[in-house]
């Protein structure tokens, strides 16, 4: 079984952006979007007027917590060969009860894709905004960047 990373959020959280499971990539470097193909960090600094992509790691972490941005996946744990979505095998969820506690400003939840996507449900019941758009993953390139960065815009409206 291969283990996620820890959330990264505070208690000025108000959006949180949920992934899937971190690929092979991000594992072997222990960081979020670690892959130099997945888009998650140039999106950002698009949408934020900030560049997060050019920093080193942990200032990316900062600087998203800054903006009142926190990060994690819908996934704690699951096997997997490779870093598909689609090869994801005894996946277990991660706890999102802390969630209202930890980040009583919490408001809205966005799903990098669809895997992370079908938790929307569940965040709209407990009363979230919810947003699901389309990954950053370089396995999704049916949309080019503009394409997905016009949609990645709705994160901070």
């Amino acid at each position: 079984m291969l283990s996620g990373f820890p959330p990264v959020i505070n208690d000025a959280t108000r959006i949180l952006i949920l992934g899937s499971f971190p690929g092979e990539a991000s594992l072997a470097a222990q960081q979020y979007y670690a892959h130099p193909r997945n888009q998650f960090w140039r999106l950002l600094s698009a949408v934020l007027g900030d560049a997060l992509a050019g920093l080193p790691y942990e200032q990316r972490l900062q600087r998203l917590l800054a903006h009142g941005i926190g990060l994690w996946d819908v996934i704690a744990a699951c096997a997997r060969q490779g870093s598909l979505d689609t090869a994801i095998r005894a996946a277990q969820a991660n706890e999102f009860d802390m969630l209202k506690q930890q980040c009583p400003h919490l408001a809205k939840v966005c799903f990098n894709g669809k895997t992370s996507g079908r938790f929307e449900a569940v965040f709209a019941a407990a009363g979230f905004r919810t947003l699901v758009l389309p990954s950053s993953s370089p396995a999704n390139a049916q949309l080019s960047f503009e394409e997905k960065l016009a949609q990645w815009k709705n994160i901070i409206l």
